[in-house]
């Protein structure tokens, strides 16, 4: 589990001049913590963690020499300057059930046997314990032909009696569709269309 150190941020100094310094800032809540903790991190520490997790992993965030089990809950970017501006954490208790969500990965999907994949969800959203979160569901794909469908009560997490799917069983995560191929047109078809203009 990846190891994140974290500063208590001055709630005098606003989020967006700690931007334009090169931080990105982020809040610490949960069951055990009053109100909330506001954080700063440096870029090169966000960046680093985000190249492996994202919304949904878990982490160890350290602060003030304690160590949290916590959670990534929200990661807002900003689209213009392609940057992350602030990463949002809950403390995790141990004996406490919390709502996550695992990305769907899709692999081998060029060994699909015939058709087109069409990629129907990204996510899928669930309660569990801290024990027992996952961050990333991998699929394999590969064998799926025209017709078939996987849908979410299909996925191994599915199957776990620790994890409640809160995601809608019966939703499409795949689905193989057949080619459309298009006709183009024959070039005499394409004159005639233009001596008509």
């Amino acid at each position: 589990m990846n190891t994140l150190k974290a500063e208590k941020r001055s709630i005098d100094v606003k989020a967006k001049k700690l931007r334009r310094e090169g931080f990105v800032t982020g809040n610490l809540f949960g069951r055990e913590i009053e109100g909330s903790i506001p954080l700063k991190f440096t870029k090169k520490e966000i960046e680093v963690l985000l190249k492996n997790n994202n919304k949904g992993s878990q982490v160890m965030l350290e602060l003030d020499g304690k160590t949290y089990d916590a959670l990534i809950k929200e990661v807002d970017y900003n689209p213009l300057a392609h940057t992350v501006e602030e990463v949002d954490f809950q403390a995790l208790v141990s004996n406490e059930m919390v709502h996550s969500t695992a990305e769907i990965i899709l692999e081998n999907e060029e060994k699909v046997m015939s058709g087109v994949l069409q990629d129907e969800l990204k996510e899928v959203a669930y309660k569990a314990l801290p024990a027992d979160l996952v961050d990333k569901i991998k699929v394999d794909v590969a064998g799926m032909k025209i017709g078939d469908t996987l849908r979410v009560k299909d996925l191994e997490i599915a199957k776990n009696k620790n994890i409640h799917i809160t995601t809608d069983p019966e939703a499409v995560v795949a689905t193989v569709t057949p080619v459309h191929n298009v006709v183009p047109e024959t070039e005499t078809e394409a004159e005639e269309t233009a001596e008509e203009k």
